[in-house]
């Protein structure tokens, strides 16, 4: 199950005609129009079942040696022998681990100088893993070499702080998230700002769908106002892809674009939508007051009715191969919150869970199928998926941080 993302876009190209063809397996319709090829799954999959995730490594620890104790980790990033590089926000460092979890060293650390980081938000590596943080309390994008004397710094214009992750690609460039921040509304546009491999900025691009207004409710009131997004409603997600191109979609349908040099392969599903119980969406509107009503104050829902189904995905995730995970939306279920606090008024004794669950798919629009991961599992920050290998964040009962290196396993298999 392990391709090149370049090899896969190729024979998906050359399978494709000026018609409708059906392929094997997976019942899969596969059309040309204009520039774009539709790869339209209609049922079955790749692996013909659900697929789970199984735990065989695990970095973190309750109680031990300083450099297995993590504060908060806002990204990982594991190289091609599987060496495990996390960037602890809160100890404002990345550390590095071998395949097996052993600790090799530690980059960076609190400050101004070189090397040293002062608001970090992100981590991720390069093709000739030299490490890149993002860090805005210093303007800079702070990168450290192979050996512990190696480090550059490429300033950026830090105009705004973000939870965006940071992306690079193959050919070794990176990709950060900015603002231009002369828009006439709100926070400004977003954009990206791409480096090439040797710092030197070279271009700042507007995401996909950037024009697409995602439904909101505003409250307004003696010169205060606020605007949520209207809860369950659709919205634009995209991502870099370790191509260099993006792979997003407008979250209202099944439809997910990868950007190519020469056209764009689009990736669509059949799906059952998930639906919207009512007492979660009188939770969901319920919340949405409150968070309005700490600026606007006695403010009450006014806006759209919250819908009766949720939009088919929630986030894009590219994995190092190529392949890309689709976060799909499930139906939740309402449970006793265990942080309730009685004497604070935005929280509530019982919440509303939903599963994790991804589509999986090859980087040609093959559908291989779901993985249903553990609930410890942690899609924030975003994991790595490489093959049928996948490292990400858990967190124990406690609260506990791991880095848990997990395997992608039939849940048929015995």
């Amino acid at each position: 199950m392990r391709i090149s993302w370049f090899a896969a876009l190729s024979a998906a190209f050359a399978a494709c005609g000026t018609g409708t063809e059906v392929a094997r397996g997976p019942q899969v319709v596969t059309d040309r129009i204009g520039d774009t090829t539709v790869v339209r799954t209609l049922s079955g999959s790749v692996w013909g079942g659900d697929a789970t995730l199984v735990p065989e490594m695990s970095i973190g620890e309750v109680d031990g040696p300083d450099e297995y104790l993590f504060g908060r980790i806002g990204s990982i990033a594991v190289d091609s022998d599987h060496n495990v590089y996390v960037f602890d926000q809160q100890a404002r460092e990345v550390r590095i681990f071998d395949a097996r979890g052993g600790y090799l060293r530690t980059l960076g650390g609190p400050g101004q100088g070189p090397g040293e980081l002062q608001q970090p938000e992100a981590m991720a590596l390069l093709p000739d893993r030299r490490v890149v943080v993002r860090d805005p309390g210093n303007a800079r994008l702070q990168v450290y070499g192979p050996d512990e004397a190696s480090l550059e710094q490429w300033p950026y214009i830090a105009a705004f702080y973000s939870n965006r992750p940071l992306w690079t690609d193959d050919q070794g460039k990176t990709y950060v998230a900015a603002r231009d921040m002369s828009a006439s509304t709100g926070f400004g546009r977003e954009l990206l700002a791409i480096f090439d491999p040797d710092g030197t900025p070279r271009d700042t691009i507007a995401p996909p769908h950037g024009d697409f207004g995602a439904e909101t409710v505003t409250g307004e009131r003696d010169g205060a106002r606020a605007t949520y997004g209207v809860p369950f409603t659709p919205r634009a997600i995209w991502a870099v892809h370790p191509s260099g191109h993006f792979v997003s979609g407008i979250s209202s349908g099944y439809a997910i674009d990868l950007d190519l040099p020469d056209g764009v392969l689009r990736i669509e599903r059949v799906y059952e939508p998930a639906r919207v119980f009512p007492r979660e969406a009188d939770h969901a509107r319920a919340r949405t007051e409150r968070g309005i009503g700490m600026t606007v104050p006695g403010w009450t829902w006014d806006g759209p009715s919250i819908p009766d189904t949720k939009p088919p995905f929630m986030g894009l995730l590219p994995g190092r191969d190529g392949r890309i995970w689709v976060r799909v939306s499930t139906e939740s279920r309402e449970v006793e919150n265990e942080d309730h606090d009685p004497d604070s008024p935005s929280s509530t004794p019982l919440v509303w869970r939903s599963p994790l669950r991804f589509d999986v798919f090859e980087a040609d629009g093959t559908y291989l199928g779901a993985v249903n991961p553990p609930e410890d599992f942690s899609s924030n920050p975003f994991p790595v998926f490489d093959g049928d290998d996948v490292w990400a964040v858990s967190r124990d009962d406690l609260g506990i941080q791991r880095v848990v290196r997990y395997r992608i396993t039939l849940e048929s298999d015995p």
